[in-house]
């Protein structure tokens, strides 16, 4: 029974903190909480994966895999978060409000409850899906470095041949005046 009542009391405690935070804005920290338990939730499970077979750390990461993992990263979380393509993975989580950049689009998060306004908020953010997504390629070059290093090669290649096309289109620009 003083278990449960410590449980509750620490519960309490935890929500006037919560809203002593927020003060008067709309900031869904349970759901925060959430999405970063189930990220250390996966993360722990790789761990877990890694050890029971056996992987090693990868003994051969070159420059070269973190640049190409870094480029890789950029244009998924981008890709994710901002193409018109995959805006029904976010539409539970956002409404569409505008175009963005070339083939983009501007979302506003929903607000109906905690998690789904934090959900909205990760898949809507490049920058918060970077951490995701990295991770993602981490763990990828533990279990399947070659697989690997072919997708973040080839998201790569993506990212460059974006900012050929942005640099291409500038140039039309000012050659027509």
């Amino acid at each position: 029974m003083a278990q449960h009542a410590g449980i509750r009391n620490l519960a309490a405690a935890g929500r006037a903190e919560a809203d002593t935070y927020r003060g008067s804005n709309d900031r869904p920290l349970g759901g925060y909480l959430a999405v970063m338990l189930v990220y250390t939730s996966l993360v722990a499970a790789a761990a877990v994966a890694a050890a029971v077979t056996g992987r090693r750390l990868p003994r051969d990461l070159r420059v070269s895999d973190i640049v190409l993992t870094a480029m890789a990263t950029h244009k998924l979380a981008r890709t994710l978060s901002k193409d018109a393509v995959t805006s029904p993975l976010r539409a539970p989580f956002t409404r569409y409000a505008d175009t963005g950049g070339p083939a983009e689009v501007m979302e506003e998060v929903r607000k109906p409850s905690g998690l789904r306004h934090s959900i909205g908020e990760l898949l809507t953010c490049p920058f918060c899906l970077d951490m995701w997504v990295v991770t993602a390629f981490t763990i990828g070059h533990v279990f399947v470095p070659r697989l690997t290093r072919l997708v973040t090669a080839a998201l790569s290649a993506l990212t460059g041949a974006d900012f050929l096309q942005l640099a291409y289109a500038k140039a039309q620009q000012i050659a027509e005046g």
